[in-house]
């Protein structure tokens, strides 16, 4: 990481409430295309998320905690603020000496930029600014978020506007967290309804709606020069599983999240 950054763009994308078994499930039945091409060995890595809802998980990532391998440790992590006894901080880790790591690539020359998705983004109370502050730009309207059918192709187009915008000298990070896994998600399915509710069908019809736009996003982060892209889910959620319903609770299906990175080589390297 200390040769990436400043060197590539970087993107991170969070599924947000995306099961594992759910990702695992559709990458191996060739249901997302776009997505299961870009990963290692076409398969989703298993990782456990550093929180159970959205807004701790965000605030854990933000802070250089990504989703841990499932397996035993310690696992170096690829950022890290410095502190003393830190066991994850190697001698590969970007370390930043800054509260987060937003503030710690803004620090190195970064434009940060959020695009925003659930509630925890969209800057309508005290709460909503939290997150979203800690960017450099942000963006967050009501196409984006959980209500709308629409929501990543907005998002996407937000996203290609704002590197479309930036100067080509300037290295960005982008965060988008997609909002269509979260519930309600019934409208991504044929068939569902409102009054039947979300399940594993539509939270999996949503993955694919999500799939079906990704592809213009990564053509966008990788116009300009190679960036390196990490994609995971901040937290599962629960339909039904073990008489439990939603998430913010310590179940297998909610602490389980996929992961993936990967570099987005340039379109001209790509040619």
């Amino acid at each position: 990481m200390n040769e990436v950054v400043g060197r590539d763009d970087l993107l991170l994308l969070t599924l947000d409430t995306l099961r594992h078994d759910v990702a695992v499930r559709l990458a191996a039945e060739g249901r997302i295309p776009h997505l299961a091409r870009h990963l290692p060995g076409g398969v989703w890595e298993r990782r456990h998320a550093p929180g159970s809802f959205t807004y701790a998980s965000h605030q854990a990532m933000f802070a250089g905690f990504l989703p841990t391998p499932a397996g035993p440790g310690p696992h170096p992590r690829l950022f890290a603020a410095r502190f003393e006894g830190s066991e994850t901080t190697a001698g590969r880790t970007w370390v930043f000496d800054t509260p987060d790591l937003v503030s710690g690539l803004a620090g190195a020359g970064y434009r940060t930029v959020c695009v925003g998705g659930v509630g925890f983004f969209n800057k309508r109370t005290p709460l909503g600014c939290v997150l979203p502050g800690m960017f450099q730009e942000s963006h967050w309207e009501p196409e984006f978020g959980v209500a709308s059918p629409t929501s990543f192709e907005a998002q996407v187009a937000c996203a290609e506007r704002v590197v479309a915008a930036l100067p080509r000298d300037r290295r960005l990070f982008l965060f988008v967290n997609a909002s269509a896994l979260h519930q309600p998600n019934w409208f991504h399915r044929d068939g569902a309804s409102a009054s039947a509710g979300d399940s594993w069908e539509t939270h999996a019809a949503a993955l694919e709606y999500v799939d079906r736009h990704v592809g213009r996003l990564f053509d966008a982060m990788r116009a300009r020069r190679r960036c390196l892209a990490i994609v995971c889910s901040d937290h599962g959620t629960t339909y039904g599983d073990d008489g439990y319903t939603g998430h913010r609770l310590a179940h297998d299906a909610v602490w389980t999240v996929p992961y993936a990175q990967f570099f987005l080589e340039p379109k001209e390297a790509v040619r």
